[in-house]
């Protein structure tokens, strides 16, 4: 069986102290949908904002002193460019391998990303360091764990199977939103608007609907 998910490479959270998060293993990926905790969704918040706070204007931000949460997410807020490092994972349940974004790949780029495979019939660039590679032959889709290795596992899925893959991702990515809509809305009202329009563009998503 193969499994498509929308994950995100979780940063470090010691010491964070602006609202709860989950434990997670720093630098390991956690998948993203809609039945998340308050404290998952809060740990993924907060990857999504460190990795953009040196696109916030200096000149505009508040203080860290005057409004911390507002100091914290002002370059995630107001970022054309969002970045969040993760992508689509894809599991072979059967033989056990998974492909993983590999460093500098990013979860908002998994649209253009995936779309260059299945209808355009080349391959895609999904990160280094390992460095996973997505190859279209014909009717399937051939993915290398980690093309850097000669002894790299790889699987074949059909392109009609991947598709619904990765129909479902999107699925899961518009159920985070939600998740973290509700969450924005109940932990930090007064950036929930621009919060949640940024995240959906770190998932390469519309804005949930109210």
């Amino acid at each position: 069986m193969i499994v498509v998910q929308p994950v995100l490479e979780i940063g470090t959270t010691d010491g964070f102290a602006l609202w709860p998060v989950a434990e997670w293993k720093p630098f390991t990926f956690m998948p993203l949908h809609g039945a998340l905790s308050a404290a998952e969704v809060g740990t993924a918040v907060t990857t999504v904002a460190a990795s953009n706070q040196w696109q916030a204007d200096d000149e505009t931000a508040p203080t860290r002193s005057v409004d911390p949460v507002g100091h914290f997410v002002r370059g995630l807020v107001d970022a054309e460019d969002v970045q969040a490092p993760g992508g689509l994972q894809v599991t072979d349940t059967a033989g056990g391998a998974a492909l993983r974004p590999g460093c500098c790949g990013g979860l908002e780029e998994w649209r253009g990303t995936w779309r260059d495979v299945l209808d355009g019939g080349g391959d895609a660039w999904l990160g280094h360091d390992p460095s996973p590679l997505a190859e279209r032959h014909g009717d399937a889709v051939r993915l290398t764990v980690d093309a850097g290795r000669d002894d790299s596992p790889a699987f074949e899925v059909a392109v009609d199977v991947l598709r619904r893959g990765v129909a479902g991702a999107e699925r899961d990515l518009a159920g985070f939103l939600g998740a973290a809509a509700h969450w924005a809305a109940v932990r930090l009202p007064e950036h929930a608007p621009g919060l949640v329009a940024a995240l959906a563009r770190a998932a390469g998503m519309p804005p949930p609907s109210r």
